[in-house]
């Protein structure tokens, strides 16, 4: 779905989809038929913008099959979708984030994210200016140690030449956002300024789930006015939530129903403490409110005594879209319900609105 910011310019809104195993295109279009074909026909809107997910070894294929590429366009045409954005941050098949999956230090991050700005500019609407690739925050900070800083630094490097590549050799651009998060290298706005000072920042950003910048307990437009200062681009911003606990012990029966295997959900605290799993932050209870990296979506409420740090995202969005131009050219959000633009500084083509 396409949006108007008030200086004229296009805002794309996506609708990312759930994360399934695809081990090839027949199951990446039947992916596309159980899901985003069903919300566009839910949302009655001609043209639904899809945030697509494909894993390496599939993006590995579409890379260098022109063919089945130009297959996954069509198939998307015919549904009335289109790619703006693919999501480069799960890895492994299914979407899990363990220990073991390659971060900014390994080659293979680099081949994963060259291979799906292969894709993308096959997969961009004609009249797109550019798109967009979003990936993890660089990698885990609790192992991040001189030897993988270096080893990163010379893999965005060819991040950079490889994307200058793509754009020489098809003409059109797409760039890498970095998603900060708690527990990673980038988190907070400090350490993004840090790293963004010595990248490319024509083709590298940061992808901005709203929901990770609540767990920062930052103020949002300081946080964004820190990023603007230091030249970082918000690539695509991610509309959610987090679950905000102001009494964990009294919260603690309904906490535990967000507990899952494989799904560590870190704990932050105003002070900066951080907790890398729900499970563990509910054996010790770090002192004060609570923010959990769980995210909700967008007119949703997570069970009292629970809130949801709604007021986070939009602060951010009224930022980013404030100003005289956009902030970001790509929002990504799983909606439950709507609200009028006007408030943000966007208009909808036709009766489009945006989820709130």
């Amino acid at each position: 779905m396409r949006l108007r910011h008030h200086s004229g310019r296009v805002v794309h809104l996506s609708h990312g989809t759930d994360l399934r195993p695809a081990r090839d295109l027949p199951a990446v279009i039947e992916q596309v038929d159980a899901y985003a074909a069903a919300v566009r026909a839910r949302r009655d809107v001609d043209t639904l913008g899809l945030s697509l997910w494909l894993p390496p070894a599939l993006a590995g294929a579409l890379a260098i099959d022109a063919r089945s590429r130009t297959r996954l366009r069509a198939e998307l045409d015919a549904r009335g979708l289109e790619v703006v954005t693919l999501s480069g941050v799960p890895y492994a098949q299914g979407g899990d984030q363990g220990s073991d999956v390659p971060d900014w230090s390994c080659p293979a991050r680099l081949e994963y994210t060259l291979d799906l700005a292969r894709i993308l500019v096959d997969l961009l609407p004609d009249d797109a200016v550019r798109g967009a690739v979003t990936t993890t925050g660089l990698g885990r900070r609790d192992d991040w140690d001189e030897a993988r800083q270096k080893a990163c630094s010379r893999i965005l490097g060819r991040l950079s030449g490889g994307l200058a590549e793509v754009a020489w050799q098809t003409g059109r651009a797409v760039r890498v956002g970095f998603r900060p998060e708690p527990g990673a290298v980038l988190d907070g706005s400090a350490s993004v300024a840090a790293a963004f000072a010595r990248l490319d920042k024509d083709r590298l950003g940061i992808c901005l789930d709203l929901a990770h910048l609540a767990c920062t307990w930052e103020d949002p437009a300081a946080y964004l006015d820190r990023l603007a200062g230091a030249g970082v681009a918000v690539i695509q911003a991610h509309v959610a939530a987090a679950v905000q606990a102001d009494d964990p012990l009294a919260a603690a029966d309904t906490l535990r129903g967000y507990v899952t295997d494989g799904n560590p959900q870190p704990v932050t605290t105003p002070d900066g403490g951080y907790v890398p799993e729900l499970a563990q932050a509910l054996r010790e209870f770090p002192p004060g409110p609570w923010r959990v990296l769980h995210p909700v979506p967008v007119g949703s409420e997570p069970p009292a005594p629970l809130s949801a740090t709604t007021e986070i995202w939009r602060t951010a969005l009224r930022q980013l879209m404030g100003g005289e131009l956009p902030g970001t050219e790509h929002l990504d959000v799983e909606w439950r319900s709507a609200v009028d633009l006007g408030e943000l500084g966007l208009s909808p083509p036709q009766e489009a609105r945006l989820p709130c």
